[in-house]
């Protein structure tokens, strides 16, 4: 089994099934396109059984994923994709980088869930793209795109009801998607705090790499806390 590829968070190792991969989470944790970067002894073991708990949630509630099943405590198994260069962004509550762009006040309630395209590359900085650079540079087309925004709400929908009951709000996530080789569309990468914003339903209190962007709390105490909300809705 060798090594395909090694991310900020995640390697990524060929198994003995050409559609099959082995995903090991790392403990590392990077912000602002990694300008920021530490170890931190625990982090891949709670974003792996975070992201297991909640793909398996999704799966259970109609929504596939390249997920298949978790193999350690800092490992998964999932099905072989080629992912698309998109990072898709789905907004409920201004934060982050929205604030700078627009001026939203943070914490602002959006209307209506927002679907941001970010065109992944790191040279560029990830940026902001529109459905028409999308299709100009060939990532995808009209009818994929519609699926990835389907999709996208979807999941948001699901999300947001699983953090409702865990009393905290989803203000914000980013995901990515993947190809297989019959042309499906499915979700892929992970959905964990390292990914989303997560606020306390009541005061606020961020459940997220936030803490760790702004240096407000310990990452590993709020990924765990995290994580014991999720284990108790078993």
């Amino acid at each position: 089994m060798s090594l395909l590829y090694e991310g900020k968070a995640k390697r990524i190792y060929s198994t003995d099934k050409p559609n099959e991969l082995r995903v090991e989470y790392k403990d590392e944790v990077t912000a602002g396109n990694g300008a920021k970067k530490d170890a931190m002894l625990g982090k891949g073991k709670l974003n792996n059984q975070i992201t297991s708990i909640i793909f398996n949630y999704l799966n259970e509630n109609g929504l596939k994923s390249h997920f298949i099943k978790q193999l350690s405590e800092t490992e998964q198994l999932v099905e072989s994709v080629k992912i698309i260069p998109l990072e898709v962004v789905v907004r409920n509550i201004a934060a982050g980088s929205i604030t700078k762009r627009l001026g939203f006040e943070k914490g602002y309630v959006f209307d209506e869930p927002l679907v941001e395209f970010f065109y992944k590359n790191d040279d560029l900085n990830d940026p902001l793209i529109t459905e028409d650079h999308i299709k100009l540079m060939h990532i995808a087309n009209n009818e994929q795109i519609d699926t990835l925004k389907s999709m996208a709400l979807d999941i948001n929908t699901i999300l947001s009801k699983l953090m409702n009951e865990m009393e905290l709000r989803l203000v914000d996530f980013k995901i990515e998607f993947g190809i297989t080789e019959t042309g499906n569309i499915l979700l892929a990468d992970e959905i964990s705090p390292d990914t989303c914003r997560i606020w306390d339903k009541y005061s606020d209190t961020n459940f997220d790499k936030d803490v760790y962007r702004n240096d407000t709390g310990s990452l590993i105490e709020t990924y765990q806390s995290f994580l014991n909300k999720l284990e108790d809705l078993k």
